[in-house]
């Protein structure tokens, strides 16, 4: 296996493990929730909560993960470029975005009307552009890009 074989395997399985999730959770199962019958707004919000609640809580320990596997070993430098974006989407994601979700969640809870969200455009092109980040991680980790 040539140097850094290993690191690089590692940081590509948890790229796309990572990946399918996100596709999963925020792309397929978020939509459909509110499809379902007798789900209401604020139920599909209360269950979106806790799902993205989750999500995030794996997806910072993917990142570590990611950060370990780099440590641990060489990495060619469009993997390192690649994780840091990643995870400044994640924390931008994390730090500035969930906070007014978690807002408006509250808010639509307590019986305010549901009205839209910039805050929620926010986080789906941040959903897309992490996507977009996390297929070029684990790319490069795999030695394809």
């Amino acid at each position: 296996m040539k140097e850094g074989g290993a690191v690089n395997l590692a940081v590509g399985a948890i790229a796309f493990v990572w990946l399918g999730m996100v596709l999963a959770l925020s792309f397929l199962e978020a939509p459909l929730k509110f499809r379902a019958p007798g789900i209401t707004v604020p139920l599909g919000l209360g269950i979106g909560r806790l799902v993205f609640r989750a999500l995030n809580a794996v997806e910072v320990a993917l990142l570590l993960g990611v950060g370990i596997a780099l440590y641990a070993g060489p990495r060619p430098s469009p993997v390192g470029w690649a994780a840091s974006a990643v995870a400044l989407l994640l924390l931008v994601q994390l730090g500035a975005v969930r906070p007014a979700l978690a807002a408006r969640t509250r808010r639509v809870l307590a019986g305010d009307p549901h009205t839209g969200s910039r805050a929620h455009l926010a986080y789906v092109a941040l959903e897309i552009l992490k996507v977009g980040g996390l297929v070029v991680l684990g790319l490069a980790a795999l030695g394809i890009v």
